[in-house]
């Protein structure tokens, strides 16, 4: 009984989510209501002592990379660095290769950390007007933008400041650029089987005689401008916040330890407000320190090159930017809170001990994040209830196999970014809204993507094992 209480909230907070409901307010609906069946007296001290405190622990730590993102995006958005980025990369790859156009340029904004959900709007427009030039059916259009945006760039390569590879930090004491080889390993053969399924799709449907298309809804979506503003920023100075942002997050992350060792104190002589001191243990926020210092300069040179291009609509696009970032976090954080509610009920329990009986970790891992992903339909929202649930015992089993914990932050990262792209997960659904396709239209491609991702989680662990290389 208590096992399927668990898995009726989960199932709740699914179908909540895929409905459209917002998860800010269903989420701690269906965690109290599995407690209510569990023991009703409980259900006021758990939202006070785990829900609430679970969401205010995430928010503290991640609400300001989910911020600091956001504005970062809108300033490349409206700077037209985003648009400059398209232009060039049509120009010298090439109409011709329109899948490999366009997953370049989402793979470029997002490692740069512009947020997937910005890029899809950013590069909408171009990739509409280069698939009718090419007269290549529109509706494989979202599976190749979410190979760009929603995949390796997302959860794979070392380094990016997307959320899915920072939240790790904090459980294992990594750092984003954890398992290097194993995550540049994993790009490619992502990259290289998505391109080639892409490219298998077109093909096949385009030798049946099938056109660039044209239903209602898609003429509406493609009732924007396609043609690049006149005195587009040079493509150089586009991509130098980009790399700006790698770098010094790349920087950051080997020098906060030299800086501040791995604990540092704040006493009343420093702060003569403080009553009791506080000691911050550095290795918990190096992750998210780098990350928020990297868009913070990539925020100012933005502003600095391009000021007079966002000068008019600075006011308006970071309120957009800041809601944005605050639905996001909230989002995400009512997960976690779920997450911790979920993992402190008997029923989880009978959850652990099945997965417990797949013997490897780095499997236990992958399938718990990824499945857990799946039903919540958002890789960060997965991730963090698996998290808040399991990394103890992910943990402890890494350590007993001697297994490096740079290794299980890549596995876990990209776990998350596995089956998180199903019908009902929210890039998904705007991806569709934005390009004015349908589920039944573009899914299937998306989908391909999807399992291309899962599959690539277990073949990097399988290099590991028969390699060692991390």
């Amino acid at each position: 009984m208590s096992f399927l209480i668990v898995l009726a909230a989960l199932g709740f907070l699914m179908l909540a989510a895929y409905r459209g409901y917002s998860v800010i307010l269903f989420a701690p609906i269906a965690a109290l209501g599995a407690v209510l069946l569990t023991d009703p007296g409980a259900v006021a001290p758990v939202f006070s002592g785990i829900f609430m405190e679970k969401l205010v622990g995430f928010v503290k730590l991640y609400f300001p990379v989910f911020l600091l993102g956001a504005v970062f995006g809108k300033l490349i958005e409206i700077s037209g660095f985003s648009e400059s980025i398209v232009v060039a990369a049509i120009r010298y790859i090439g109409r011709t290769r329109a899948n490999a156009v366009i997953v370049l340029v989402c793979a470029l904004l997002t490692y740069g950390g512009v947020s997937l959900f910005v890029v899809v709007f950013a590069v909408y427009p171009f990739a509409a007007e280069l698939y009718r030039q090419s007269n290549i059916p529109k509706r494989l259009m979202p599976g190749a933008i979410a190979l760009g945006a929603f995949s390796f760039t997302m959860d794979t390569l070392p380094g990016t400041p997307q959320i899915q590879n920072i939240i790790p930090t904090t459980f294992f004491k990594t750092t984003g650029w954890a398992a290097p080889w194993l995550g540049v390993i994993g790009s490619i053969a992502m990259l290289t089987a998505g391109l080639l399924y892409l490219e298998w799709r077109r093909r096949k449907v385009m030798a049946t005689g099938e056109g660039y298309g044209g239903s209602a809804a898609e003429a509406k979506a493609d009732n924007q401008p396609a043609v690049a503003r006149t005195g587009l920023p040079h493509p150089l100075l586009s991509i130098a916040p980009l790399v700006l942002v790698g770098v010094v997050n790349f920087a950051l992350t080997k020098m906060i330890p030299h800086w501040y060792g791995d604990n540092y104190a704040l006493t009343a002589d420093a702060l003569p407000g403080l009553h009791t001191a506080i000691t911050l243990p550095i290795k918990t926020v190096i992750g998210i320190w780098a990350v928020e210092g990297a868009l913070l300069l990539g925020i100012v040179f933005v502003l600095v090159t391009a000021f007079n291009r966002v000068r008019d609509a600075f006011a308006e696009g970071t309120k957009a930017a800041v809601g944005g970032a605050l639905l996001a976090a909230m989002n995400t954080a009512s997960e976690y809170g779920f997450g911790g509610v979920i993992a402190a009920l008997p029923g989880f329990l009978a959850v652990s001990s099945a997965l417990k009986s797949v013997p490897d970790p780095l499997i236990n891992a992958a399938v718990s994040v990824t499945t857990l992903a799946g039903i919540t339909g958002s890789a960060s929202g997965g991730m963090s209830i698996a998290l808040a649930a399991m990394s103890d015992q992910f943990i402890r089993a890494a350590e007993a196999a001697q297994i490096p914990l740079e290794v299980l932050h890549r596995v876990v990262s990209m776990a998350s970014g596995g089956m998180d792209t199903l019908p009902h997960n929210g890039a998904v659904i705007t991806l569709l809204a934005v390009t004015g396709l349908t589920h039944k239209q573009s899914y299937g491609e998306i989908f391909g993507i999807t399992v291309i991702k899962t599959l690539a989680v277990f073949f990097v662990i399988a290099v590991y094992y028969l390699t060692g290389v991390v």
